[in-house]
Parts: structure tokens; C-alpha cells; sequence
């Protein structure tokens, strides 16, 4: 029987939903076309690049899954060539859940979102933890960015799919958004500044007012 990449993804089981459900016919037909991405394409890497966060999933020896958010400079997510990603695991709270998971487990998956133009990327592969290699280390660290980097961990791309965008509410980066707030709140600070100071000019010329009345002390 031949497989298609995205088999990783349309087990039997799922295959027997979609089936049931009415959309077998249009995911074969997708198969027996150009189907799923196995290798990074100058596509995905564009994508990356500007992206500074991902969801990694995991799971343990008895299958219970575990999705960790993933946060670092934008592009922290590297390619390392055409079938491997990579990136630095930076210190956080200590608990481990994922480095145990994939010593039990190598099977992993990486949810890709772009929240400000609505596009959604999903990844499956396997992972594997890498602690002695200064080299690869250097290479996936940003001096720049305030982390502590304990070790790298490599994602091998299996198969990977754009998603359908629908229903993504759009968010927007702090980098993105913190410079227009800025830019507000100086006109804010501009606008308040002028309105003091014709307030204070309302102040004089009635003051003046007052006192320049017939039978006002001068």
C-alpha cells in the first residue's frame, strides 16, 4: 500500500471519520496530488523567521499529551537544513515535562502561529534533546536576548500542512503594537499640554476681566 505524508496524521481511525463524515474523497484526492510538505521550503523558512513563538507537543511512554508554549527573539525557530529545525531551550521553571517526554517518546509536533495574519502551520516530526554541543549552541543563541540557554533541542520535519485559517482572532505582537501606543500617548501628552496651557490663557484674561471692571480695585 503506498503512504502519503500525511498519513502521520490520517491514521485508519481518522480516515474512518473522515469517511463517515464526508471528506475522505477530497483528502485522497489531496494525497494522490502534490499532499503534505516533507522537506522545509523557502516558504516555511520566510515563515519562521518571523516568528517569536510556537507551541511544542509532546507526549509520555503512555501517550498522554503535553503542549508547551515556546517563546524566544523573532526567528529563534531555525532551520539547520531542509529536514531539521532547531532551537534554544532556555531555563524556565524547572519541571522537565518535555525532555522527560521525549526521553520516552521521540514523536513530536509544532504548532506555528501567526495571529497577526491569520495563518496556522502545524509540524509532525520527532525531537530529540542536545546538551553537548557548543557549536550548535552558539549557532541557535541570540546574544540580544535576556535567556539563559541550557540546551538545544532538534526537530526532524516528517510532514507539515498550512492550516485553514478560520476562526484565528487576530493578536498582535508587543514589538508591533508598543510603537503606536507610544505615538499615541505623546499626542495625548501634546494635546493635554495645549489644552493646559489655553486653559491657564482662559484663567489670565478673565482674571484681567475682573479686575479691569468699573469700581474694581486696581
Amino acid at each position: 500500500m503506498s503512504q502519503s505524508p500525511s498519513d502521520v496524521a490520517f491514521t485508519p481511525a481518522v480516515k474512518a471519520v473522515q469517511t463517515e463524515k464526508g471528506s475522505r474523497t477530497a483528502y485522497a484526492r489531496v494525497e494522490s496530488g502534490s499532499g503534505w510538505q516533507t522537506k522545509v521550503t523557502p516558504e516555511l523558512t520566510a515563515f519562521l523567521a518571523g516568528l517569536d513563538m510556537f507551541y511544542l507537543g509532546t507526549s509520555n511512554a503512555e501517550g498522554q499529551p503535553y503542549i508547551q508554549y515556546r517563546g524566544g527573539p523573532p526567528g529563534f525557530l531555525k532551520v539547520i537544513d531542509e529536514e531539521t529545525l532547531g532551537f534554544a531551550d532556555f531555563g524556565g521553571n524547572r519541571q522537565y515535562i518535555t525532555l522527560g517526554n521525549l526521553d520516552d517518546n521521540s514523536k513530536a509536533f509544532i504548532f506555528l502561529m501567526d495571529y497577526a495574519g491569520s495563518r496556522r502551520i502545524k509540524l509532525w516530526g520527532t525531537a530529540r534533546v542536545v546538551e553537548d554541543d557548543p557549536v550548535l549552541l552558539e549557532g541557535l543563541h541570540d546574544a540580544e536576548y535576556p535567556a539563559r540557554v541550557e540546551r538545544a533541542i532538534l526537530f526532524s520535519v516528517k510532514a507539515w500542512d498550512v492550516n485553514c485559517p478560520q476562526h484565528i482572532h487576530k493578536r498582535f505582537p508587543q514589538s508591533t503594537v508598543a510603537p503606536v501606543i507610544e505615538k499615541l500617548q505623546r499626542h495625548v501628552d501634546e494635546l493635554q499640554a495645549r489644552l493646559a496651557e489655553y486653559q491657564e490663557r482662559e484663567r489670565s484674561a478673565t482674571a484681567f476681566i475682573a479686575t479691569d471692571k468699573p469700581g474694581s480695585a486696581r
